[in-house]
Order: structure tokens, then sequence, then C-alpha cells
């Protein structure tokens, strides 16, 4: 006989936030780009809370829950590559967390949404909105990095941002699988002996203290500018 299956905690809560705060700045920082004009400011507002979340998340993947930590999902090409032949071992418990391609998902969208953020704090586009550090760059480093967060930037994290959903829609309709409703409530029903992700009260206050440093580091940084 298989074995109950049992809700199990994955994603904790700060995790959850993130993820669903993220995906809604992200979406806001596109439609003020396109609107432009008097939607700008809050391009730069949605852009700083951006910045604030990625510092946040790459704190929260050291010491986070389990499955939020990047040692849950970072993989050898070794484990890359038996996933993709289907050779999974049972105790590596692929389909818990992030699997080994949903893992690059994360880290190729964490990586450009940075990489966005930081062309932002450079950026001029010759009308009338500045990035708030484009007195430390040279008119033409700062032509360069906003061509890039005009263009290459925003396609790339559109394109991403599409593949994402596109592989969840996959997943529910051709294996069965919902990977929204996880991120919502938390749980997965998972064998006893899944190791769960911590998230009690003293871990959430944790993760406001370390939201609350990143977004005054933010702050300070901004600041700079002048």
């Amino acid at each position: 006989m298989s074995e109950p299956l049992l809700p199990t905690r994955v994603w904790d809560l700060p995790t959850r936030l993130f993820h669903w705060v993220l995906a809604c700045c992200v979406i806001g920082s596109v439609i003020s780009a396109k609107i432009g004009g008097n939607a700008m400011p809050w391009h730069f507002r949605l852009g700083y809370v951006v910045f604030t979340l990625l510092a946040f998340r790459l704190v929260w993947g050291l010491v986070g829950g389990h499955w939020s930590r990047f040692s849950s999902f970072i993989y050898s090409p070794a484990t890359v590559l038996r996933y993709l032949r289907g050779q999974s071992r049972h105790d590596e418990h692929h389909d818990v967390g992030h699997s080994p391609l949903g893992a690059f998902s994360v880290f190729g969208l964490l990586g450009i949404l940075a990489l966005q953020v930081g062309t932002g704090l450079f950026a001029d586009d010759e009308i009338a909105n500045t990035g708030p550090l484009i007195k430390f760059v040279s008119g033409d480093t700062s032509l360069r990095l906003t061509s890039w967060h005009k263009t290459w930037g925003q396609w790339l994290i559109i394109s991403l941002v599409t593949l994402h959903v596109l592989a969840i829609v996959f997943y529910l309709v051709r294996r069965r699988r919902n990977l929204v409703h996880p991120m919502i409530v938390g749980d997965k029903p998972l064998p006893p002996g899944v190791p769960p992700s911590t998230d009690r009260w003293t871990t959430r206050g944790v993760a406001a203290a370390v939201l609350t440093l990143c977004a005054v580091g933010v702050g300070w940084l901004v600041s700079l500018g002048g």
C-alpha cells in the first residue's frame, strides 16, 4: 500500500509574500513604463520595492525555510542530467520545492530583475526622468545602461515571466500538478519523511526584520544621488 500523504509546509509565509508582491511589482513596473509620463514616478517606486525584495530574497535564501534556501535548489550538472532522464532518486525530492529546471527559471528571473534594477538606477530617458545614481556614471555609460533597460532588459523579463506562466499551465494540464495553490497556502500533500519548512511566528519576525533592514539599505543607497 502507498503511504498516506500529509499536509507539509513547503513555502513559508515570507517566501509566499515575496513571490506575490514581486509579481505585482513587476507587472506594475512594465505597465507604468509603457504608460510613461505621470506614471513614471510609480515606475521608480515599484523599482525600489523590487530592489528591496531582491535583497530580502538573497538573505532569505540563506536563512529562510528549508525549501526557500538556495541550498535546496542548487543542483550539480550530474543531478540535472539525471532529472532530465527521469532518473531522480527518491530522496532528492525534486517535485517538492524547485525542480532543477525550475531552479534555472528562478535564478534566471532573479538575475535579470537585479540587472534591470541596477541599470535603472543610472538610466536617463532624456526627457524628464533620471535614475537616482546617474551622477556616478558618465553620460555615455548612462545611455548604454538606459538602452539595455528599455530594450533587452524589458523584453527578457517579459519573456521569462511568460515562460514561467506557460510552465505552470503545462504542469497543471499535462501533469495534473497545481503549482499555484501551494504558493498561496504554503502546504503540499507529501509522503511522510519529507522535511518541512520552518514557518513559525518567530521565523516571520526574523523575515520582517530582514525586510526592514533591506528597505533601509535601499533607501540609503538611493539617497546617495542627492
